[in-house]
C-alpha cells in the first residue's frame, strides 16, 4: 500500500502505525497550510495529564503552501517546549538516550515549519530503527495517482483516533499516573520504552489503510 501523508510536528503513534503499515510514504509538500492541526502541534504526557505543544507560525500565511510557512521567531517556543519535555520525561528510562539529538533539532533555528518537521520525522524514524526512504510530492494533486491512498487530512486534531481505523492503543508504562494516555507524540513512547517502542507500534496497527 502506498500512502500520501501530511507532515506533522513530532507525530503521534497513529501516524507511525500508518507509516509501518504502508509500503511507501509520500509526504505532501504543496498543500495549503491547515491551521489548528497536527502540522504544528503535538501532545505530551505531564503530571497534569496530556499537554499540547504548539509551534508558533507567522501570521501572514493565509492560503500559503505548507512548504512556505515560517516559524515565528519572536516567541520563545523552543525553550518552552524543551522545558515542558524535560519536566515531563527527565526521569523516563530512555530520556538521556534521545534527549541530546532532539534538543539539537529543536534549537537548530529552522526558518520553515516544513524543514523542522522533516528533521524531526527523520529523527523519529532513526530512533525507531525504521529504514524508510521518504519521498516528497512534486506538486499538489487533489486526487492522488491510482494506487495511492490519500491520508493527508485523515489524522485530525479535531477528532478522536477511535473514530478512525488505524490505531489500537497498546498500554505501556508511562511516567505519570495510573491512567494510560493514548496516542501521544512518539517521544512519549521513545522516552518510556526505548528500543521496545517499535514493537509496541507494530502491535498498535489496527486496520486497513483503504478505509
Amino acid at each position: 500500500m502506498k500512502a500520501l501523508l501530511a507532515l506533522h510536528y513530532l507525530p503521534n503513534l497513529e501516524y507511525f502505525t500508518i507509516i509501518l503499515h504502508a509500503e511507501k510514504i509520500t509526504i505532501e509538500k504543496h498543500e495549503q497550510y491547515v491551521k489548528q492541526s497536527y502540522r504544528n502541534r503535538c501532545y505530551i504526557n505531564t503530571a497534569n495529564g496530556p499537554q499540547m505543544l504548539v509551534v508558533p507560525v507567522t501570521a501572514k500565511h493565509g492560503k500559503a503552501l505548507v512548504k512556505d510557512v515560517q516559524v515565528d521567531k519572536n516567541g520563545n517556543w523552543q525553550n518552552n517546549h524543551w522545558r515542558a519535555i524535560s519536566s515531563a520525561y527527565g526521569k523516563a528510562p530512555f530520556f538521556n538516550h534521545y534527549a541530546d539529538e532532539l534538543h539539537n533539532i529543536l534549537f537548530k533555528g529552522h526558518i520553515f515549519l516544513y524543514e523542522l518537521n522533516i528533521d524531526l520525522l527523520s529523527f523519529c524514524l532513526q530512533s525507531l530503527q525504521v529504514s524508510l526512504t521518504l519521498t516528497e510530492s512534486a506538486s499538489y494533486e487533489k486526487e492522488p495517482q491510482r494506487g495511492v491512498t490519500d491520508l493527508r487530512s485523515v489524522i485530525s486534531a479535531k477528532n478522536q483516533h477511535s473514530d478512525r481505523y488505524y490505531y489500537l492503543p497498546i498500554p505501556y508504562v508511562q511516567v505519570f499516573g495510573n491512567k494510560f494516555a493514548s496516542n501521544l507524540s512518539i517521544i512519549d513512547l521513545l522516552f518510556c520504552e526505548g528500543p521496545n517502542a517499535i514493537q509496541i507500534i507494530k502491535s498498535s496497527i489496527k486496520g486497513d489503510l483503504n478505509k
